[in-house]
């Protein structure tokens, strides 16, 4: 199987988890939402034809836990590293040094992402000129990053969680030379804006491939409304 797809997850322990939610969400709703998140994007994931799913996980020790949540056929690995640059870019590189010929990474917390924007990413990964991928997020970062070839440069030197992280990566492209496709845009859920963009999403999708069921009606019980 030539694609492998890495999905960055977080223990969903309380107080650790979706902080930037509370208020106006509790430590523990918050952990339940971003369990919700998890197994929604996991399991539209792993529906994917011709892609083994991993999940690259922080702390290190916690896979019992996410074994304990998640009745899909996913591998885990840790996440290793001190930035996030050099985590994603140790997480791509165990991907294709396993034997795969195309790495995606993408997070845990975008439930409502539409698998066709993943299936694009590794479509752009085959032709050979292309040597990396990026899903742009509404908040200057990316969502997904993919690669045929890990490219140290495209991770260094680069302002983590502010909104430049894109434009300094797509800058670092053009520096050294590096083709780059971009896939269409989409969002992490980081605020309560987002949660209510996600409400009105989610439930817009109810009955759909891409419905993320647990989200929805996780929203719905924390009362946040779709029509706001």
């Amino acid at each position: 199987m030539p694609n492998a797809l890495a999905i960055f997850a977080k223990a969903p322990v309380a107080g650790q988890v979706k902080t930037r939610l509370c208020p106006p969400l509790t430590p523990d709703q918050a952990a339940d939402l971003s369990r919700c998140f998890l197994l929604d994007t996991v399991e539209r994931m792993c529906r994917l034809d011709a892609v083994q799913v991993f999940l690259a996980i922080t702390p290190a020790d916690s896979q019992p836990l996410f074994r304990s949540l998640l009745p899909f056929p996913v591998r885990y690995q840790p996440q290793r590293g001190v930035s996030l640059g050099e985590r994603q870019m140790n997480a791509l590189y165990d991907l294709l040094a396993a034997g795969f010929s195309r790495a995606v990474l993408i997070g845990s917390d975008i439930p409502s992402l539409p698998a066709a924007h993943v299936q694009a990413a590794f479509r752009r990964l085959e032709d050979p000129g292309c040597d990396a991928v990026f899903g742009p997020s509404r908040d200057g970062g990316y969502y997904l990053v993919g690669v045929r070839e890990v490219h140290r440069p495209l991770f260094e030197n680069i302002a983590w969680s502010t909104p430049q992280v894109l434009q300094q990566t797509l800058e670092q492209a053009r520096k050294h030379g590096y083709a780059v496709a971009l896939v269409p845009s989409w969002y992490d859920v980081d605020t309560p804006q987002d949660l209510l963009r996600l409400a009105s999403e989610t439930r817009g999708r109810a009955g759909e491939a891409d419905d993320a069921s647990r989200t929805r009606q996780a929203l719905a019980r924390l009362g946040f409304d779709g029509g706001q």
